[in-house]
């Protein structure tokens, strides 16, 4: 899988691997089949690898989940497609009620290797329902492991181990970033849980995951040009989180700023905000600001780009941590 390849390539190349590697993993979701998904992430798999390992599914997200565990207390290792990211919530219960709990409801002894692969966020000019965020409903619950990757290596590597995990894993894909290329090398490099330096500044850092990676990426390079040097930190997981790799960089630059699509009331930039001030309070020059989505239900297409936070409004959080 070496090469510069998109992210939806890394993926599916990352499925391929974990089918291969394992007669226990299996996928499941609804068009993942023939169609190859909607994104085309799965495009392949079914063909070379047969029904009953690449199943196509009903239009039934509760049924899926709830398949998908009893497959793993029977030792399968099920990955599961959420088409959208709102298409989710009929199968909310059966993942934060069954999947999250029934390791410590059975006091260790059952493990659930389930993935749940949901491609999440905004940008697609998509209609209601398929551009939320709501990773903080996931990392909010006790027993799910939650992940973003942000980049073609990141996407590949980490849904790999992932799927290797004998815990259940939320894997959070930013489908407006499906087609953006990277290189994707023969190692994971990092640990799944690891957050990753992407740019070293000394002035503010900003930090992200997922969609927003990128543009925080960019409004570095913008800063940059006005003699501003700002570290960007890939989170990589939202549950656990690096919070020793944010400390360092916080230490060193003193100020920080949280961007993520979800609305910033009660989004995860929150938990950033309040533990990182807990733990770095005397080497802040300023608050931790958050970036992030409105209040409000995700708007139609047309808006959406004032909605989403972009690199104006991330250089405009810079600007007020600067001043203080």
């Amino acid at each position: 899988m070496a090469g510069q390849l998109s992210i939806a390539k890394a993926l599916n190349g990352a499925l391929r691997k974990s089918l291969e590697n394992d007669p226990k993993t299996v996928l499941m979701g609804e068009d993942i089949g023939k169609l190859g998904g909607v994104f085309r992430i799965t495009d392949g798999l079914q063909k070379d690898f047969g029904d009953d390992r690449v199943m196509d599914t009903p239009l039934a997200e509760s049924g899926i989940m709830g398949t998908a565990i009893g497959l793993a207390l029977r030792g399968y290792r099920p990955v599961v497609e959420i088409q959208f990211d709102g298409f989710v919530y009929p199968a909310f219960d059966q993942i934060v009620s069954q999947l999250a709990k029934m390791h410590a409801r059975a006091l260790g002894h059952v493990k659930m290797p389930v993935t749940v692969r949901i491609p999440f966020g905004g940008g697609i000019g998509a209609v209601e329902h398929h551009s939320e965020s709501h990773e903080a409903y996931f990392a909010h619950t006790a027993g799910l492991r939650v992940v973003s990757p942000s980049n073609a290596h990141d996407a590949h590597w980490m849904l790999r181990q992932a799927i290797e995990s004998d815990d259940p894993v939320i894997f959070l894909e930013p489908k407006r970033r499906y087609w953006d290329k990277g290189e994707v090398g023969e190692d994971p490099m990092l640990p799944l849980h690891s957050a990753r330096i992407v740019r070293p500044g000394t002035d503010a850092t900003l930090i992200a995951y997922g969609p927003m990676v990128k543009v925080c990426q960019e409004a570095a390079q913008a800063a940059e040009e006005d003699g501003r040097h700002l570290e960007v930190v890939d989170l990589r997981s939202l549950s656990p989180i690096d919070f020793p790799t944010l400390e360092e960089s916080l230490k060193r630059t003193g100020r920080g700023i949280v961007v993520h699509e979800a609305p910033v009331f009660l989004g995860l930039g929150a938990e950033l905000a309040a533990r990182l001030t807990e733990r770095c309070f005397y080497h802040l020059e300023a608050p931790i600001l958050r970036v992030g989505g409105y209040h409000a239900p995700y708007p139609p297409s047309r808006v959406e780009e004032t909605y989403l936070p972009d690199l104006d409004r991330v250089l405009d959080a810079v600007d007020r941590a600067l001043a203080y």
